[in-house]
Order: C-alpha cells, then sequence, then structure tokens
C-alpha cells in the first residue's frame, strides 16, 4: 500500500517540476536563443573536426580516405620524437611562450593601472585609442612596419646607424635579434587590448575599499598594493592559466611571417614545422599526431595551473 502510494503521488510531484522547466525555458528563449550560435560554432568548429584525430594513428591516403587508410598505431608519433629537429623545435617554443607569458603579461597590467590613475577623461580616451589601434592591425601590416624600420638596406634605424657611422645590421634575419623582435612587435599589437581587461576588472572593485583605505592613513602606492592589486589578481591568475594552458603555441601566424632561413634556429617553432610538413609535404598524419601532442601537453598544464591557482587562494577557472 505505501509502495502504491509513493507511485501514485510521484508523477503528481513530477508536474511541477516539468512546469518549472518549461516555464524557465519559455521566459528566458531568447537567452537560449542568443546562446545557439555561439553553440553552434564550438560544435561545427570544435567538437565535430575531433572524429579527424584518428588520422594521427593512421598512415592517411587522400586517395583511401580517413576509413579506408592503414592503422599504423603509434609510429607517427614515434616519428615526430626521432625527427632530428624535434627537441630544438620544443625549446623554441616553450621559450617563445614563456618569454610572451614573463613579458607581456606585465605592460598590461601596468597600462591599466596608469589608464586607471588618469583623471582628464578626453587625455585618457585619446590614450586607450592610440595603444588599442594596433590591436587591428593583421601581423602582415605588422611585418611590414618592422621592415620599414629593421630592414638592412632601407630601414630607418639602419640609415640613421650609417649616418652616425656605423654598420648595417640585418635584424630580422640575426639569430641574436629574432626573439627580442617578435616580444617587441607582439607587446606592441597586443598591449593596449590586455589593458582593458583589466580596466574592466579595476571599474568592478569597490570604491568603498578606497574610502576605507585613506581613512586609514593609506597613500596611493598603499592603496594600490592592498586594494588595486588584489582587487585584479583573479583575472591576472585567470588569464594566466590560459596562457599556461597554449605554452604550445607560440604564436604562429606571426612566427610564420616573420621567419626565414636565417633564424630556423632561434625560431622554428612546432607551428611552423607542422605547416611544411602537414601542408607542404602532405604528411597529414604527422600534423596530426604533432597537434594531439601539443593538445594533450597543454590539458595536462592547464589541469595543474588551475590546481595550484586554487592552492594558492586564487579562484582558478572552475
Amino acid at each position: 500500500m505505501k509502495q502504491n502510494a509513493v507511485l501514485e503521488r510521484s508523477p503528481v510531484g513530477a508536474k511541477p517540476l516539468r512546469q518549472r522547466f518549461s516555464g524557465a525555458l519559455l521566459r528566458y528563449r531568447w537567452f537560449y536563443l542568443m546562446m545557439v550560435p555561439g553553440l553552434l560554432y564550438y560544435a561545427i568548429y570544435h567538437y565535430v573536426p575531433m572524429a579527424g584525430l584518428i588520422i594521427a594513428f593512421k598512415n592517411y591516403s587522400l586517395g583511401k580516405g580517413i576509413l579506408g587508410s592503414e592503422w599504423v598505431g603509434f609510429d607517427n608519433f614515434n616519428i615526430i620524437f626521432h625527427t632530428p629537429d624535434f627537441y630544438k623545435l620544443l625549446r623554441n617554443t616553450l621559450l617563445i611562450s614563456v618569454y610572451r607569458i614573463l613579458f607581456n603579461m606585465v605592460p598590461d597590467v601596468l597600462l591599466a593601472l596608469m589608464l586607471n590613475e588618469v583623471r582628464v577623461l578626453w587625455f585618457k580616451k585619446i590614450i586607450q585609442t592610440v595603444t588599442y589601434g594596433p590591436y587591428f592591425l593583421s601581423w602582415v601590416i605588422v611585418y611590414g612596419l618592422a621592415v620599414a624600420f629593421l630592414a638592412q638596406d632601407s630601414g630607418i634605424v639602419n640609415y640613421y646607424t650609417r649616418e652616425l657611422g656605423g654598420t648595417a645590421v640585418n635584424y630580422l634575419a640575426s639569430n641574436e635579434y629574432f626573439r627580442p623582435i617578435i616580444l617587441l612587435t607582439d607587446m606592441w599589437k597586443s598591449t593596449g587590448f590586455g589593458a582593458i581587461i583589466y580596466l574592466a576588472a579595476l571599474a568592478t572593485i569597490n570604491q568603498e575599499l578606497y574610502e576605507a583605505a585613506v581613512v586609514d592613513g593609506a597613500g596611493r602606492w598603499k592603496q594600490l598594493w592592498h586594494v588595486t592589486l588584489p582587487g585584479i589578481r583573479d583575472v591576472f591568475i585567470l588569464l594566466l592559466i590560459l596562457r599556461i594552458g597554449h605554452i604550445m603555441d607560440a604564436g604562429f601566424e606571426q612566427i610564420y611571417i616573420f621567419l626565414n632561413a636565417r633564424v630556423y634556429e632561434v625560431g622554428d617553432i612546432i607551428d611552423t614545422w607542422v605547416f611544411r610538413r602537414g601542408l607542404e609535404e602532405l604528411e597529414f598524419s604527422i600534423a596530426i599526431a604533432t597537434n594531439l601532442f601539443k593538445s594533450v601537453i597543454g590539458f595536462i598544464l592547464i589541469i595543474g595551473a588551475n590546481k595550484l591557482a586554487k592552492k594558492f587562494g586564487g579562484s582558478g577557472i572552475w
């Protein structure tokens, strides 16, 4: 009798739940509708193509197709790890990525902090526009500007170097200057965009905290140290975790455009090597296997970075 009573009540109890769900779905239908394009984008361009990862374990042939190609197991990974230049490529990739993290995140924060202290609104808007503008330029245009300044024969820098009695330097084809040029151009292009993210974080800090700090006798530097920096700490950690997760991506587009045969020793990275092997030599299995290796390493790094962030008091990603 008791069991029958429960069975009889369960549909009655479940009906309000369904009604609440359908009511919420109807009430927020426009929000769910706006999510559809983003969900479709990730489904079509990020999840459906993951079925092609099986190519990494096959000797892929365009004629035979994915399903008809021969299974080779981990042979493609053995080829990658025994490639003579693999460890040089890995070293260059990691070094350039680490340099980007170390030298590109701090300017974003510094610019945001300086703009946050500007009280003249029109001057602040001008600085934001000037620093944010390069973000919209393609790397081809940035490389053209670099050539205009640094070319050995016609560059502005070398022109004045010769005028002052010095010797022209081929900066763009020098192992010594390649990485600094990569870092400086990336910093010039992306600092303005990064600063806007931190400015948004600064806008969310409760102004009462500054008022309390002033009452306690804190000056501008102590307010910066005890209120402002803690206020953007979580955003900084979040961006740091995301950058660590992409540490195997050293910026293919920029490197590919700036790269030339003379600087392969310090500038050739995994992605440029994959481009040559995968698209120029049509070794698709090697390219997919390399990208799978990168993805696994990135996944491990982002999990580890998230755990470390939580361990030291950060919010992490999840």
